[in-house]
Parts: C-alpha cells; structure tokens; sequence
C-alpha cells in the first residue's frame, strides 16, 4: 500500500498541467528523470495486492477518461498571406506548451494538422509561432473535428452608428448601431450569429444613453469572447424614436395606447434583416438570430419570441412589461401551441415602487418552463430597480446564455 501511495504521488509529479490561457513551465529534466528512476525501482519491488482500504482512493483527479479514439483534426480558418504560417501549441496528455506543433496550409486558408490523443487537451493558435491567437483555449476531444476562428492583432470589436436608416414600413428614419466583434476584420471567411437589440442609443455608449448610463453591450461582448464564454457575434442596435411606445407594444392598454408592434417587427424582419445579412457576413438563419430588449423592449422581444420563431430562435426579456395591458403577454404564452424559439432568458430586479414588476415577471419565466423544447434562464437581482444601471449588469449573462460559449 505504501508502494502505491508513492506510485501515486509520483504519477501526479510527472502529469503535465493544463493552463487556460498561455503556456505554463513544466518540470526540469532532472527532476523527471529521478522522479521517473524512482518509480520505476518501486515499481520493481511492488507487491501483488487485492483490494484497498476503505476510502483509498489512489487515482486522483486524473482529468478526462481516455478515449476509445486516438485521435482529433484541427482546422485553424485564417488567411496567414504569402510566406506566413500557423502552428500549434497544446497542452494536457503529456503534451507540453512550449513545443511548436506545424500545420498544413489547404485551399480555403485552412490550416490542418491530425493531434494523436485519447484525451482531452487544449491548444491555441500562433501566428509565425510568434503571435498568440486572442481569447481563450480551444478544447480538443479525441475523435473530434475542432474548427478554430482564431484573431491575433484585435483586442477588441469595432462600433459603427449608422443615422437616418429609412424604414418604408414605419415611414421614418432613424439611427443603426453596429457591433463588429474582434475577428469580424482579421478572418473574413468567419460568419457570425446576430443579436438584434431595441432602444439602441442606450446600448453602447454612455453620450449617447438615457440617463447618462448605457448598458456598455460591447464591452460585455469584448470580455465575453477574450474569456471564452461568448460566441463571437455581430450585434445591431436600433434605436427608438417618439413611436417607441406604439412599436414595442403588441396591443393598445387602455391606460398608454400603443399597439403597433406588428409594423416594427415586420420593418425588422423585412428590411433591416434582410439588409444586414445581405451586407454583413451572417449566419441568417433562426437558430443563429437573438432578440434582446427590456422593459417594453422586453415585451416587444417576447411577443416576436412567440409569433417569429421561424426568424428569431433566440429571446432575451431584460425586465419585461409583463404588467401591460392586464399581463396580456402572460396569457399569450401560456396559450401558445408553437412553434417556439429554443432559449428564453428572462430576468427583472426586485426593488423600487414597483418591485420591477417581478412577481409577473416570475409568472412569464414560469409559463415559458412549461414549453416543450425551450430552454428558459430566469434571474431576480435582489435590490435591483428598473433601470439601466442593472441591465448593464445583468446583460452579460444573458448573452453568455443566449449565444453559449465558444
């Protein structure tokens, strides 16, 4: 027993680290070669046993079980230009972060080269073996194909605002914020999901937003994809107008009017969609399209959840007016046969005079759950009031829920 203790204690000496971003140092060659001579001269004179004591658990966390594979495929998509190149480093199964693995150039500016592995490891891209690739590691499972969109020389994405956008439906103009994510003008073959986002002059910049607080939507996304835990993704803000509570309203309340949402929701999905897949390099379809707003942009984003699933599959309802018209929206979707879109986020605070309207807001979380084939996040932030200030705290992790991780 005291043999396999040391075994133990040996094997994890000589086990390679796995760092998350960047390579780490591994162990001299001195000290794995006594550590390797010493367990080989206890393993000479091991002992044959049967059974263990109670709770000795010798393994350890090993990591990831090995794999009936052998191997994994990685493409790395980037156009080096003449006389560059792309190699790889990789750590975890024995592989070490330092050591330079070569690639293959292929038609299409892919990058290829076969990993021999049977667990799971994680590599990083280099430019001229030089440059890191940005963000965090790639994972790369035995067995798999991993495709890597990698960017080496941006930091950050790119913000354009694009006034007097003239909408034949709505019959007025109005200003387009565009976000362009880190690789959008380093990797021009990658195509990217799209978040549409109502009240747009409150989304990015603090000049621009109301109250003087902006909910800073490309710095979420900046952190987002630098850590990993957001899909790089264009993201189109529209701003509002002196319409703004007709457009975000399905149906009139007795008390406000409004209920003109069907001509915003049929100007986006027929002339602004339509234009910025045509211009941008989109992934068009529903299953890649997001909708996101809050208070009445949350009302406005959940009703288009529920009749144009075929255009967005992705829903966010940052402190939805669940209380408009009697909660008309509550009853809307707990009637509601389908088809649905595939994730809904759904959050509010709890505080100020009107306790952020969470206890309907709650109710609409729960009406969702009870949806076949929806996958719902519902979030209440203690002490939080209706404002921007708490959107912009919140709308990080409703993108990470909405778009995944990379």
């Amino acid at each position: 027993m005291v043999v396999r203790r040391y075994m133990a204690v040996l094997f994890q000496i000589l086990a390679p680290s796995r760092p998350r971003v960047g390579p780490h140092k591994h162990q001299t060659r001195w000290l794995a070669a006594m550590a390797a001579a010493a367990l080989l001269a206890l393993a000479s004179c091991a002992i044959s046993e049967s059974g263990s004591e109670s709770g000795d658990d010798l393994t350890g966390d090993q990591g990831p079980a090995p794999s009936a594979a052998t191997s994994a495929t990685v493409l790395v998509h980037y156009p080096t230009g003449w006389g560059n190149r792309i190699t790889l480093r990789c750590g975890g199964g024995g592989r070490n972060w330092n050591t330079a693995i070569e690639t293959t150039w292929t038609t299409g500016d892919i990058w290829r080269v076969t990993l021999a592995t049977t667990v799971q490891i994680e590599c990083k891209p280099m430019f001229n073996n030089t440059t890191w690739a940005g963000g965090a590691n790639w994972k790369v499972t035995p067995g798999a194909t991993v495709d890597m969109w990698p960017f080496f020389f941006h930091t950050a994405g790119r913000l354009t605002r694009t006034p007097g956008w003239y909408s034949t439906v709505l019959a007025d103009s109005r200003a387009i914020w565009t976000y362009y994510p880190p690789s959008y003008d380093e990797n021009p073959a990658q195509r990217y999901p799209v978040v549409y986002m109502h009240d747009g002059q409150n989304l990015f910049l603090d000049s621009y937003a109301f109250g003087g607080v902006s909910w800073a939507v490309g710095t979420a996304m900046d952190q987002g994809i630098l850590n990993g835990t957001i899909r790089e993704a264009i993201v189109i803000g529209i701003d509002n107008d002196v319409d703004r509570l007709s457009e975000y309203t399905p149906v009139p309340d007795p008390s406000y009017g409004g209920g003109n949402a069907a001509k915003y929701l049929q100007f986006i999905t027929t002339e602004l969609k339509p234009q910025m897949d045509l211009q941008l390099r989109t992934r068009p379809t529903a299953d890649q399209t997001a909708i996101v707003g809050s208070s009445l942009g949350g009302l406005v984003s959940v009703w288009a959840g529920l009749t144009r699933p075929d255009v967005f599959r992705m829903v966010g309802a940052l402190s939805p007016s669940t209380w408009w018209n009697g909660t008309w929206i509550i009853g809307q979707t707990t009637a509601a046969a389908g088809p649905f879109p595939s994730r809904v986020y759904i959050d509010s605070g709890n505080a100020g005079t009107s306790g952020d309207d969470n206890v309907n807001t709650t109710a609409l979380a729960a009406a969702w759950k009870l949806k076949a084939g929806v996958t719902v996040k519902h979030v209440v932030q203690s002490g939080a009031t209706h404002s921007e200030t708490y959107w912009r705290q919140r709308i990080p992790g409703a993108l990470q829920f909405l778009l995944g991780p990379r």
